[in-house]
């Protein structure tokens, strides 16, 4: 057996181990916990593949900001799981097992794990995307490539489910916390720590250069818009966390926020009208640069970049903001 081959496996005898205690657990704030540890050893077994793209975005999500949300609705609510009746286990079992029991089967028809003939290694499409894309865009990262050039209408779409999940949250939070400033108790405030606000502001700096670097690097490594903006609002998520909400809302305001949550996407599909304009298709970046295609790619999906980068920002800290913000329920 490889050395690959067992990292995988210890890998994946973590997450099974996780997942089966998350789902025999009754304390939420340790079963969150929990969760942001199956989240870093599924960005650790992207990495392993090759998907660093994906591991950067998932170690941000799933181990960042989504750990604190769900810390901060657990602060609101409850922290115990409520205990489900016998009688309403059984449908929930007979799914699991349904459902586990075809995936196994459907399994059976998988190529064998680490094979060189798999489809993915020997269809066509591989090639172009691979070779090809070099000759039409000079773009060294072909996930960077394929994501903002040849598919950039359906990441534009990507785009517009961020933006309208974000309205969305933000419109069904926005009621509750119009309240009395009287009442509002901050649940996420840890400025009373001093080494934490020195260690904070030691950092703060760092995580938005490396924000930068992975948005403006994408061309050439692992990164983008996506990765990029989700690690932009988890520098403003550990601001709010440590120097408290009203903090953070001075640094960014409410107003501002807001603001910036379309600008992203009206940037991206502006720049497809642009395109139009000077006689291109929707989102053809040569347009920008008819006697060299590969400048007219670079400065298209630089500007596609930093489009998603900035909604996906916005969105995230606005999510957070109204979470933290919140009054808590009354017990």
């Amino acid at each position: 057996m490889s050395t690959f081959t067992t990292i995988n496996l210890v890998l994946l005898a973590i997450l099974t181990a996780t997942a089966v205690a998350i789902a025999r657990l009754r304390a939420l704030y340790e079963a969150t916990m929990l969760t942001a540890l199956f989240s870093l050893v599924t960005a650790s077994l992207f990495v392993l593949l090759d998907a660093v793209d994906v591991a950067l975005t998932e170690a941000a999500v799933g181990v960042g900001i989504s750990t604190v949300l769900l810390i901060g609705v657990l602060a609101l609510t409850r922290s115990r799981e409520a205990v489900t009746p016998r009688r309403r286990r059984l449908p929930g079992a007979v799914a699991v097992v349904l459902a586990g029991g075809t995936l196994i089967y459907a399994a059976q028809d998988l190529p064998e794990f680490g094979a060189a003939d798999t489809p993915v290694q020997t269809h066509p499409v591989t090639d172009v995307y691979l070779r090809q894309s070099q000759e039409d865009i000079g773009i060294p990262n072909t996930v960077t490539s394929v994501l903002a050039s040849y598919r950039g209408l359906d990441t534009l779409g990507e785009l517009v489910v961020v933006f309208t999940a974000g309205v969305a949250v933000l419109l069904l939070l926005e009621p509750i916390m119009r309240v009395d400033e009287a009442r509002r108790q901050t649940v996420l405030d840890l400025a009373d720590y001093r080494v934490l606000r020195v260690i904070s502001r030691m950092l703060m700096p760092f995580i938005l250069l490396f924000a930068l670097y992975v948005l403006f690097h994408g061309d050439y490594g692992p990164g983008g818009g996506f990765q990029a903006g989700v690690i932009f609002a988890t520098g403003f998520v550990l601001y709010g966390l440590v120097f408290g909400m009203d903090k953070a809302q001075q640094v960014l305001p409410r107003a501002a926020l807001r603001t910036l949550v379309p600008v992203g996407l009206v940037l991206y599909a502006g720049l497809g009208v642009v395109n139009m304009v000077l006689g291109g298709a929707f989102l053809d970046y040569d347009t920008l640069s008819p006697d060299d295609p590969k400048a007219g790619q670079h400065a298209g999906i630089l500007l596609v970049e930093t489009s998603i980068g900035i909604t996906v920002a916005a969105v995230m800290t606005s999510i957070f903001l109204s979470f933290g913000n919140r009054v808590a329920a009354q017990r």
